[in-house]
């Protein structure tokens, strides 16, 4: 599983927003076995790699003791970064799971859905929208395969709160059978 967190602010200046999702997504994706990815993150030009970006990110936050663990799972290799998706998600994410409270009724999918696609050894991306629009229905929605309604009622939930509960959830049910 891969948490992707898709740049939904500003295109060209990091912000406070950006640095702050990326430190607070490192420690979950870390707890919950999964991997970090961004999308039309705006970084400088000067941080050429991911473990270059995390070591940035981790000298400027308190959250996840420093960035330790941010850092942790960049060493690890399971930090990536990648520019928007223009025609489609990286393929060696697996299934882009677009994460909303407002799911097309054709690609809803539950957390027992998913965790049980992991565990017939599917690769599973959930995308998250940073900032007040979210996801953008027009350009993001139509390339997910499924869409994860986390509350399952249509509750819009604050990014970093589902960033936490949906992989949380998930690998709860992959590991409760």
């Amino acid at each position: 599983m891969t948490i992707g967190l898709y740049n939904s602010y500003d295109p060209v200046k990091f912000a406070e927003a950006h640095r702050r999702a990326l430190a607070r997504a490192g420690p979950i994706a870390l707890a919950f076995d999964a991997n970090l990815a961004t999308f039309g993150f705006p970084y400088e030009k000067d941080l050429r790699t991911p473990l270059e970006i995390v070591r940035w990110v981790s000298g400027t936050t308190s959250i996840g003791e420093g960035g330790k663990y941010l850092v942790e799972l960049a060493e690890a290799g399971r930090f990536q970064t990648f520019d928007f998706p223009k025609k489609g998600f990286p393929p060696q994410l697996g299934d882009i799971v677009v994460t909303t409270n407002r799911p097309d009724p054709q690609r809803a999918a539950g957390a027992k859905l998913l965790a049980g696609l992991l565990r017939r050894g599917r690769s599973l991306c959930l995308v998250f929208g940073l900032g007040p629009r979210g996801l953008d229905d027009r350009d993001v929605y139509p390339l997910g395969k499924y869409h994860f309604d986390l509350t399952g009622r249509g509750l819009s939930l604050e990014t970093a709160t589902a960033i936490g509960a949906a992989p949380a959830l998930i690998w709860a049910l992959l590991r409760s059978d």
